[in-house]
């Protein structure tokens, strides 16, 4: 019972992280695109929030009990699929860190920009915000490559490949 309590935890994090990283993605995409600073400032400022409120607990939660999940069933953590999730979630890790401090600085550029009434975003933010896209699909496709991990649980190197 307690494994799949566990297991109900790990799923719904993993759910909650994907989803709030594709969600805040999506708009501040779209919101980048739309040529008026007040709803870039807005939705980068929700986007800061969505991560400190959502993302940063599912961060540590996946870990947490996934491992946990991993010493209940007795699956070494050298198994192919296991292994492989690992790193790609420290993949995965890697890129989000320095995403984390450009939402910050794009934040508060864009809130100083709209503040001041400007119409225009300061070339920093632009730089910032091509930084913070091309970060973003390599963290996305780990973390798609790991659901197909968790769906599939390839038990030996040969079976990760989905053909």
């Amino acid at each position: 019972m307690i494994y799949l309590l566990i297991k109900w935890i790990h799923i719904l994090s993993s759910v909650v992280l994907v989803g709030t990283g594709f969600g805040s993605a999506f708009y501040l995409f779209f919101a980048n695109r739309s040529g008026s600073v007040q709803a870039q400032a807005v939705v980068a400022r929700l986007v800061v929030r969505a991560d400190w409120w959502f993302t940063t607990p599912t961060i540590v939660l996946q870990p947490a009990t996934g491992l946990l999940m991993a010493y209940l069933a007795g699956w070494p953590l050298t198994t192919p699929w296991l292994l492989l999730s690992m790193l790609l979630y420290a993949v995965a890790g890697l890129c989000w860190l320095p995403v984390v401090w450009l939402q910050l600085r794009m934040a508060a550029l864009a809130a100083a920009a709209a503040a001041q009434g400007r119409d225009i975003l300061p070339p920093q933010y632009w730089r910032h915000a091509r930084w913070w896209e091309a970060l973003g699909y390599p963290a996305f496709a780990a973390m798609l490559a790991i659901f197909y991990l968790m769906v599939t649980k390839p038990m030996d190197w040969a079976g990760l490949l989905p053909f």
